[in-house]
């Protein structure tokens, strides 16, 4: 058993009481700040404390009864959590730490727990040596000499042992860089990370630029090519924003009005209004000329001809309840900008201001194929030691959700032959093109024959679980993607790789997709050396607070994994595994699958 602690380097100092722990740190923190280190201190006390005092809000409204107090002022902020039922692990302590502002923690007690540690000893105390019943100790600072091979300082020199704590920080950050680019030479050459592959690749595709005007209904999904601007006023005239009745502004203190007219929406009054006069009228209709204040109908009293109103304390605002043309949208202003999406909430305004067609860049066209004569289509008799084709099903889906017009080449047998006529004709009919399966490391997988005669491809290894074995080049000018095989790993691959290149190549610049911090409500599993993509649910809990679960069994043939998910769970290379309390990073997908 070992503490979790990412990739912060953690150091605890192993001694009895009255060796003089507290005074020791207090003495090498200056120095380790002089040193450039950020440093944590976690510090374990036997006996009950409190850091509030007496009389203070803070320490009133905790004896009061909040269980959770958050103190903050300009320079510093605190909170105090009272743990009457279980005292909190030093485990979860860590996890409360910001471990991205930090180099160095440093822990006084907990001395049980399997961590590194430095002992101190003094002689006066009259305890036993500490080192010989725990294989976590790596040093000794002492007052006298102990029969041990580990490392020695005198516990006076604080130098010394500040020399020894640095040194301990720069071999752990060594070792790191060591430890990841290990992995990277015995997995492959050309092992690659996650960004590094993504920034690869998007160096090498050039928008497409091409445009053209379509209908509405065509423009859904795709990417404006233009500024599309506002050819009328929203709203067009004042208008009144309730049903109620319409007087002049400046003639608001009469006892009654003569209501003159009744205007319903879609008509007008077309008389400039008097004073003395109202006008009952609807939602959405135009207020008439010099009628500019509108009182609700429910504060109306109408017998015959005449109006008065109960408006209550509030009284009567001039210019109350009265939309003012092109409050909205003013003409020529604009309402879908270039390079935005246009979704619903866009198709819909622009059908709202009378527009019929608009120009938007050309639907890229995406050429997708699976390969491997163990796949058949659904909708078959299975076959024996065969299975379904999926994957060209959810490209469709991930494709059209982002606007592309797919070409479906089906299911191509593994033969060189079959395999370059598909590249062909994909290469003169799509902007891009995707396959399936065909890009590990297998002797039968054809494609990198073919590819390496078409075109310039680059097969990699991306450090990432799931959808490792990644292809990406072009065939003649057209770019390229040879997707791994497995179900779920071809969506996360897409997600992380595809989906960035699709959006440049639509003209969309710099899109990123939206992450959030959640707290793990889970042990998650990782291994250190590859970024980790788990499929989560997430949720907010009764405090406000996003919290992440995984969806059970996370291996790549499980597709009931991603569509049970709402996200991904992104664990960082350096992390060995994710314990519960901790923070994580989650990628929502309500928007992208």
């Amino acid at each position: 058993m070992s503490l979790t602690t990412a990739s912060i380097p953690l150091l605890g100092f192993a001694a009895y009481s009255g060796t003089g722990k507290t005074t020791l740190l207090e003495k090498l923190l200056p120095k380790l700040t002089d040193m450039g280190l950020k440093v944590a201190v976690i510090k374990h006390a036997h006996h009950n404390f409190d850091i509030d005092q007496e009389g203070k809000d803070s320490y009133r409204l905790r004896k009061a009864g909040a269980s959770q107090m958050l103190i903050s002022s300009r320079f510093r902020n605190a909170l105090i959590t009272e743990t009457p039922d279980e005292e909190t692990t030093c485990q979860q302590l860590i996890n409360k730490l910001d471990q991205t502002e930090l180099d160095l923690i440093l822990i006084e007690g907990f001395k049980q727990l399997p961590y590194t540690k430095i002992e101190l000893h003094r002689d006066e105390i009259g305890k036993p040596w500490i080192f010989p019943e725990d294989n976590n100790i790596i040093a000794i600072a002492s007052d006298s000499k102990a029969e041990s091979e580990l490392p020695q300082m005198d516990i006076n020199d604080t130098d010394a042992i500040t020399a020894f704590i640095v040194d301990y920080v720069k071999q752990h950050q060594h070792k790191q860089q060591s430890d990841l680019s290990a992995n990277c030479d015995e997995l492959s050459p050309a092992f690659l990370s996650v960004s590094q592959g993504r920034a690869k690749i998007l160096e090498a595709i050039t928008p497409l630029n091409s445009q053209s005007d379509v209908s509405l209904v065509e423009s859904i999904n795709a990417l404006a090519a233009q500024d599309i601007l506002s050819p009328i006023n929203v709203p067009q005239h004042n208008n009144s924003a309730m049903d109620g009745y319409v007087i002049c502004g400046d003639d608001l203190v009469r006892e009654s009005y003569t209501v003159v007219a009744e205007i319903m929406a879609g008509h007008s009054y077309d008389r400039p209004l008097q004073h003395g006069e109202s006008a009952k009228i609807m939602t959405g209709a135009p207020v008439p000329e010099n009628g500019n204040t509108v009182i609700m109908r429910e504060q109306a009293i109408q017998e015959a001809d005449q109006v008065r109103f109960d408006a209550g304390k509030s009284g009567i605002r001039k210019g109350q309840n009265v939309r003012l043309a092109g409050e909205d949208l003013a003409i020529d202003q604009i309402c879908v900008a270039k390079g935005s999406r246009i979704t619903a909430p866009e198709v819909g305004m622009l059908a709202s201001l009378g527009i019929a067609s608009v120009p938007v860049i050309v639907k890229t066209k995406v050429a997708i194929f699976s390969t491997g004569d163990e796949v058949q289509a659904p909708g078959e008799a299975q076959k024996a030691n065969s299975i379904y084709d999926s994957n060209r099903f959810t490209l469709t889906a991930l494709l059209q959700k982002l606007g592309c017009e797919v070409i479906d080449f089906g299911i191509i047998e593994d033969s060189e032959a079959a395999l370059e006529s598909t590249l062909s004709q994909a290469s003169q009919q799509a902007d891009m093109i995707l396959s399936s399966g065909g890009v590990s490391v297998g002797d039968a997988d054809y494609i990198k024959t073919i590819l390496d005669k078409l075109g310039n491809i680059n097969f990699w290894r991306i450090n990432m679980r799931p959808g490792r074995p990644l292809a990406f080049g072009h065939i003649g000018d057209t770019p390229f993607f040879g997707l791994p095989g497995n179900p779920v790993a071809v969506m996360v691959a897409f997600l992380q790789f595809v989906e960035p290149a699709l959006r440049k190549l639509q003209g969309e610049d710099d899109w990123k997709p939206e992450t959030f911090t959640a707290i793990a409500k889970e042990f998650i599993r990782s291994r250190t050396g590859r970024t980790e993509y788990s499929r989560g649910i997430y949720s907010i809990n009764q405090n406000g607070q996003m919290e992440v679960v995984t969806t059970g069994k996370q291996g790549s043939g499980i597709l009931r994994s991603m569509s049970e998910a709402n996200c991904l769970i992104e664990v960082q290379p350096e992390v060995e595994s994710v314990d519960i309390g901790q923070k994580v990073t989650i990628i929502p997908l309500n928007s992208r699958v």
